[in-house]
């Protein structure tokens, strides 16, 4: 079964065109996902594709030779989009080196039809392989989700991959039987229809990364206090919630401190509130250090913070508390050459194992740990007091 090459062609053009405006138009002012670099190779193979359907009624150096620099061209965009998404060197250089080789290939190739099919099916395929590889280093080297939209476009363009070579193996060691890219055969019916696919397929990929990281960053911001990367107020509430009903229901215990700098006010009217932010900073670094991952550490306001520790006792939040007390104190903030000490009041509470234990809410065990850090103020500050 065939289709007519130019009607393929057509709707490609048509496809990268649409996709490339609205990629535009969804990127807006932005310049650091890698959409408008995404948006560029849609362009570059619009035009690519253009010119070899004006195949024959244009000079061979525009349809061919300009035609498969840009088909290049594009893949090398959608290269630098996926390096850009993930914050990489773009290399510049390389690319248009690249660029300027296949110009004169397929310059010194303008009589040998079979020839080039074969070598711009490898330099297409190789392109797109690397885009796959880049993606395949970043998911390796992130811990993360699997994201949808990464396997689209890994799907797009391993259909590229696998087009490029056949459409080359098919020229290497069986006849083509045409005279020109426009006639119509199977081998050209399906390269142009996966083409066609493979764009669509890889741009909604590209699009669908753009978003989940969009959506990362927007629950980062609910979730986050944006000062110290700590959870905020909000977040630690929920987490209380959820932590206080799992307790109950495996009859654990479940501990929280609050944590207050002393004296925060000194430090801000002494070394400036830029050297304050950077107080709350480093202590956030400080007590992240001697947390499990199952800890939650947040910002509850101010210079206070608060931690739940999940099955974790009055004892062992006491022992636990201190060694953070003498952390803080062992480790002063380095600002601008000077080094601030600070020491830090630490109030503690616990609700007990048991479904019945009236400290198991939020609430009591909040006012708990409210008491227990007031008295260490109170006491003389730098220490630790239990409820």
């Amino acid at each position: 079964m065939t289709a007519d090459v130019p009607t393929l062609l057509l709707m490609i053009i048509v496809t990268s065109l649409v996709t490339s405006g609205a990629l535009l138009v969804l990127n807006g002012n932005q310049r650091n996902d890698g959409l408008q670099y995404w948006a560029g190779g849609l362009l570059l193979s619009a035009l690519a594709h253009a010119l070899l359907l004006l195949y024959g009624r244009i000079p061979y150096l525009l349809a061919i030779v300009l035609g498969n620099a840009l088909l290049s061209s594009a893949l090398a965009s959608f290269w630098l989009a996926v390096r850009r998404f993930h914050g990489l060197a773009l290399h510049w250089a390389r690319t248009l080196a690249l660029l300027a080789a296949i110009a004169l290939l397929m310059w010194l190739l303008q009589h040998q039809f079979a020839s080039r099919v074969v070598i711009m099916g490898l330099i297409l395929g190789l392109q797109a392989a690397l885009v796959l590889w880049v993606l395949r280093q970043r998911a390796l080297g992130a811990e993360q989700q699997r994201s949808r939209g990464a396997l689209l476009l890994v799907c797009g363009l391993g259909l590229i991959v696998l087009t490029m070579l056949l459409r080359a193996g098919a020229a290497l060691f069986f006849s083509l039987n045409i005279a020109s890219i426009l006639q119509s055969n199977l081998v050209q019916t399906l390269t142009f229809m996966v083409s066609f696919l493979a764009t669509l397929v890889s741009s909604f990929g590209f699009v669908f990364m753009a978003k989940e990281r969009a959506d990362q960053a927007n629950l980062r911001l609910a979730s986050q206090d944006p000062l110290t990367g700590a959870a905020n107020r909000r977040a630690l509430m929920q987490a209380l919630e959820t932590e206080l009903a799992r307790a109950s229901r495996q009859h654990t215990p479940l501990a929280l401190l609050m944590v207050d700098i002393d004296h925060f006010k000194r430090v801000n009217d002494h070394y400036g509130h830029l050297a304050g932010d950077h107080v709350l900073r480093h202590i956030v670094g400080v007590l992240r250090q001697r947390l499990r991952a199952s800890d939650v550490l947040g910002r509850y306001g101010g210079e206070e913070f608060m931690l739940l520790l999940p099955d974790t006792d009055l004892h062992g939040a006491a022992q636990l508390a201190e060694q953070l007390r003498q952390a803080v104190q062992a480790a002063p903030c380095e600002w601008q050459g000077q080094r601030i000490p600070f020491t830090v009041s630490i109030g503690v509470a616990a609700s007990a194992d048991t479904p019945a234990d009236p400290s198991r809410t939020s609430e009591a065990l909040l006012q708990a740990a409210d008491q227990a850090l007031y008295r260490a103020k109170d006491d003389g500050r730098n220490r630790v007091a239990l409820a």
